[in-house]
């Protein structure tokens, strides 16, 4: 919402383009890929798709982006999909790095958190940018790139399970029109139209506490960093949390009191008394303007399974997250670069079909590891029972005298999920006593001429630390990476001479072995990717 006198995407700092309907005599009505959705899951699925050079139409019911800024908090390993999609830049110019957190309770300073960061590290733990600059620079991205069509004002109504995939129903100002992919990825967000068509539940917990989201601009000196105020004298009992954003832009979430009707909440006048009263809190008493304003509550819902025959669900269509450690966009974004890379081998028939049989096992995965973390954070921030509650004051009022309570605010910032049980990795080898295990990220670390991560290929890479054991490695489809050992990569491998890592598209460490042979390597990645029909 905006202010009165106002249009919808009438913003203080930023113009929203206006997409028109494509001309539907020079569109094509069929395609490999169709993804319904063109926000940022579905734009990041098509460059994960055109990265391995497959075409896909993206369809989209709006004319531009969407409004206000929404998701705002983007992860160190979205940021590594930027990179591989060919994004990234724009990122890391616009956005506003940060890695430090403190949290209030009753105006008093219970907490200061450090998210891990080093030198060795790429990027940032955290970074801020509003979702309309998201989707504009993976919009530029995709509509640069000449294997992705995205059609606005495109409204897919209907699908229908076909012999070949499905045949979709598509209605734009000129009609509709029948549409046929061999896949189709489900983008469309919470209230997913596609997963009402397929019959469809999300299944879960509602969190009772709800948030109404304001965006103020104003010039305030305050560093980027995240703040959370609990019982603060403007909200008592309730929970405030405030970040800033590029463009002078400043984003407050405040928790609504059971007693508040979200549309009472949601009248300007009230929004304007509310953000008045925090900015007191804050000791900010010069001017603002008043950007946009909406409501959310915190649920842990997900699909039982993200694939229906050839829809995949990916995002907000599969699973609803709180945004209490920053877990949703992030966990979307992981996603769409997860099926687009697997999805895309399997169309260049570098991988075999069953590859595509490991998203749900890794995504839900991934989505339920994400409820276990931001469920023990929402119960802090908006307790659900009376019980809870009266257990978070008591930690809160024990923090005032005790700093170790104060630890019990941390938000659990996200993490990338370890794909352990994965079809698509192997078993562990049990003789490492340490370093990063199989299904995991791979460690960055900081090399004489750049980064590891600058070091791997567009596909499969092998990490080798003993120079006679790369050059055995003879296989077109592997790039290997010889590393000179050092105290830094024994640390963060447990790695010796002879050791090796397969490393996936995604980073994700697909195998490692501490003793290892060429044809070890070669025979875990054929396993991997399915080409044969190994055990694992």
């Amino acid at each position: 919402m905006r202010p009165a006198g106002r249009g919808d995407t009438d913003s203080l700092y930023f113009s929203y383009p206006h997409f028109d309907a494509p001309k539907r005599d020079t569109q094509e009505q069929s395609a490999a890929v169709a993804i319904v959705g063109a926000g940022p899951i579905g734009m990041t699925a098509a460059l994960a798709l055109a990265k391995e050079g497959v075409a896909s139409v993206v369809f989209d019911n709006k004319a531009t982006f969407n409004d206000g800024s929404r998701a705002i908090c983007v992860a160190r390993p979205s940021y590594y999909i930027m990179e591989q999609i060919g994004a990234l830049t724009p990122f890391i110019d616009k956005s506003l790095g940060w890695t430090t957190g403190r949290t209030f309770f009753r105006g008093q300073q219970i907490l200061e958190f450090e998210m891990p960061d080093s030198a060795d590290e790429k990027f940032r733990p955290m970074y801020n940018l509003q979702q309309q600059y998201i989707e504009q620079f993976l919009w530029q991205a995709a509509n640069a790139h000449p294997l992705i069509d995205i059609r606005w004002q495109s409204e897919v109504t209907d699908i229908e399970d076909t012999d070949t995939g499905a045949k979709l129903t598509v209605r734009d100002p000129k009609g509709a029109y029948p549409f046929n992919a061999t896949w189709v990825l489900a983008c469309d967000g919470a209230r997913s139209p596609l997963r009402k068509m397929r019959g469809l539940r999300l299944k879960g917990e509602n969190f009772e506490g709800r948030y109404v989201i304001a965006d103020v601009q104003m010039d305030h000196d305050y560093p980027t960093i995240r703040r959370a105020l609990f019982d603060p004298t403007s909200r008592p009992g309730g929970t405030v949390l405030i970040h800033k954003q590029p463009d002078d832009i400043w984003r407050i979430d405040y928790q609504l009191e059971d007693n508040e009707t979200t549309q009472d909440a949601l009248r300007e006048e009230t929004v304007r008394a509310t953000v008045t009263a925090v900015l007191k809190d804050i000791n900010y008493n010069d001017p603002w303007e008043l950007e946009w304003w909406s409501v959310y509550s915190a649920n842990t819902l997900a699909l039982d399974d993200y694939r229906d025959g050839c829809v995949f669900f990916v995002g907000d269509s599969a699973h609803i997250v709180p945004i209490f450690g920053v877990r949703g966009l992030n966990n979307g974004l992981a996603d769409a670069a997860n099926i687009g890379w697997k999805l895309g081998w399997v169309l260049n028939g570098k991988a075999g079909a069953r590859l595509l049989d490991s998203y749900t096992p890794e995504r839900r995965g991934a989505t339920l590891d994400v409820f276990a973390n931001a469920t023990k954070s929402a119960r802090f921030m908006t307790p659900n029972t009376h019980g809870w509650k009266l257990m978070r004051d008591a930690a809160l009022s024990l923090a005032l005298t005790h700093p170790f309570a104060g630890a019990l605010a941390n938000p659990r910032q996200m993490t990338a999920f370890t794909y352990c049980g994965s079809p698509a990795v192997l078993t562990d080898d049990p003789a490492f006593k340490g370093g990063a295990v199989v299904g995991a990220l791979m460690p960055e670390v900081k090399l004489a001429d750049g980064f590891l991560s600058d070091m791997l290929g567009q596909g499969f890479s092998v990490l080798c630390f003993d120079a006679a054991l790369a050059h055995e490695i003879q296989h077109d489809a592997l790039k290997v990476v010889y590393l000179p050992l050092s105290q830094t990569l024994i640390d963060k491998f447990a790695a010796d001479a002879g050791t090796a890592y397969l490393i996936r598209p995604d980073m994700h460490i697909a195998g490692r072995w501490r003793t290892a042979s060429a044809g070890d390597i070669i025979q875990g990645y054929d396993s991997v990717i399915f080409q044969k029909e190994t055990q694992l």
